[in-house]
């Protein structure tokens, strides 16, 4: 929709703010809101419990989405900063991550990292100051201002110090009162496009652990597999082990010691790389070996990589190597599986199937959300086998239909990306006043924002 600009502007005197509505003034963030005023006193008793907000747990465009009750006894060291409703939290550190977040209403015996800087509205409206925190100018600015490369971080003090537009106090409800309907509708919609992605994945998934346990002929005659968690698969179809139809070899390790050793740099393949169903190489790190190691550890076409360990989601996950880097190779987080009886296709099908995934997960090494399989449980991943011409025909099945699936959820990303694009660019529209909104919000409306 089009909306209407102010009628006059002047300039805010910030260059890279630019011009302001006429009425309007420019203010520094501490003048309207303190910074970090609120701390745990030193004499709160071990045992109280408190809800602690980490800087994971707060994502860009979703604010705080996970809060970890605990002891007070038993929580870090940097679980300090109370906060209360409407104050909003900035992540003073890995500023990139665009960590930001209001504090909601339902936040009793919140407490948050020393990482976040705590900003509680002073002389402004709450809703509109949480707006200017989550405007693409300010975030940039913050961003732009951060020293580091791994962990680029600013001062509080210096957030505090950034000039912010301010408008009128019936202005600034006015503004937070449109921007809280119109950014609902645009995550509503994010929402359903969100809800019609995990239903695809589902659907996905579904297709592939069918076809790998069942095949294509709903009228074939079954037999039991012999595996309790895989039940019944068609009657002339195999179930062989892993072991009996690829080699597992373990990769390289970080940080030993080749000193006095014929080294050469090479690519080599992280947990990060191996995604489930797709390689991610658009970031690929080198490591040292000895030369003579190239042989043993470099990957070859049609291996099918697996990774040993990470979060739950992220165990067994793996796809095909088709030598897009040569040489390369890999850590021993990740296991490289080289077929010699079975399509590399087919076994990276079954690890991303409902039994590849029980099996990792039953045979894992498992801690607080993280997990890990041995080579020599891996050897024992049950496989179903089906005669090759049926397994081809399967393949290509599965894949124009993975195919289609994987469009249609391309679609939904592509549009949620751009509800993100437009939500952003109306935030920073109308708290810079680039568009004025005053005659958009019914009166009510807006005292009660």
């Amino acid at each position: 929709m089009s909306l209407p600009a102010y009628p006059a502007y002047r300039d805010s005197g910030v260059a890279w703010l630019g011009r302001v509505p006429a009425g309007w003034g420019v203010a520094l963030v501490k003048s309207v809101a303190s910074c970090n005023d609120d701390v745990l006193p030193e004499d709160t008793t071990p045992d109280q419990i408190i809800e602690y907000v980490e800087i994971s747990d707060v994502e860009a465009d979703r604010g705080i989405t996970r809060r970890s009750a605990m002891a007070f006894g038993d929580a870090p060291s940097r679980a300090r900063r109370r906060v209360r409703p409407g104050d909003v939290l900035v992540s003073t550190v890995r500023t990139y991550l665009r960590a930001i977040a209001t504090v909601p209403e339902d936040c009793d015996a919140l407490v948050v990292s020393t990482g976040f800087a705590v900003f509680r509205p002073r002389r402004v409206h709450p809703g509109f100051l949480s707006y200017v925190f989550h405007s693409e100018y300010l975030i940039s600015e913050i961003i732009a201002r951060s020293v580091g490369v791994s962990y680029p971080a600013i001062n509080a003090s210096e957030i505090a110090r950034l000039p912010i537009p301010l408008p009128p106090p019936a202005e600034q409800r006015a503004i937070a009162a449109f921007l809280d309907r119109e950014c609902g509708k645009i995550d509503a919609l994010v929402a359903e496009q969100e809800r019609l992605i995990a239903l695809l994945k589902e659907k996905r998934q579904a297709v592939i652990s069918h076809a790998v346990t069942k095949g294509l002929d709903p009228t074939a005659p079954m037999k039991d597999s012999g595996v309790a968690w895989l039940g019944q698969v068609p009657a002339h179809w195999e179930v062989k082990r892993l072991k009996f139809l690829a080699r597992v070899q373990t990769g390289v390790a970080k940080g030993r010691d080749l000193s006095g050793t014929d080294v050469i740099e090479v690519p080599y393949l992280r947990v990060a790389n191996v995604q489930d169903g797709y390689l991610d190489l658009e970031d690929v790190a080198t490591i040292q070996i000895a030369r003579d190691e190239l042989d043993r550890y470099g990957l070859q076409p049609g291996d099918v990589l697996m990774n040993e360990g990470g979060d739950f989601d992220k165990l067994g996950r793996g796809h095909v190597w088709h030598g897009a880097i040569s040489p390369c190779i890999h850590q021993n987080h990740v296991f490289s599986v080289r077929p010699h009886s079975i399509e590399p296709e087919w076994l990276a099908l079954i690890t991303s199937a409902d039994c590849g995934r029980f099996f990792f997960m039953s045979r894992s090494k498992q801690s607080t959300n993280l997990a890990s399989i041995s080579s020599s449980n891996l050897v024992e991943l049950p496989l179903c086998i089906p005669p090759q011409p049926e397994r081809s025909a399967i393949l290509e099945a599965v894949s124009a239909e993975t195919t289609k699936l994987d469009t249609l959820t391309t679609e939904a990303e592509r549009a949620i990306a751009l509800l993100k694009e437009r939500r952003a660019a109306l935030i920073s529209a109308a708290v810079t006043g680039r568009i004025d909104v005053r005659g958009l919000v019914p009166a009510e409306e807006a005292k009660a924002a």
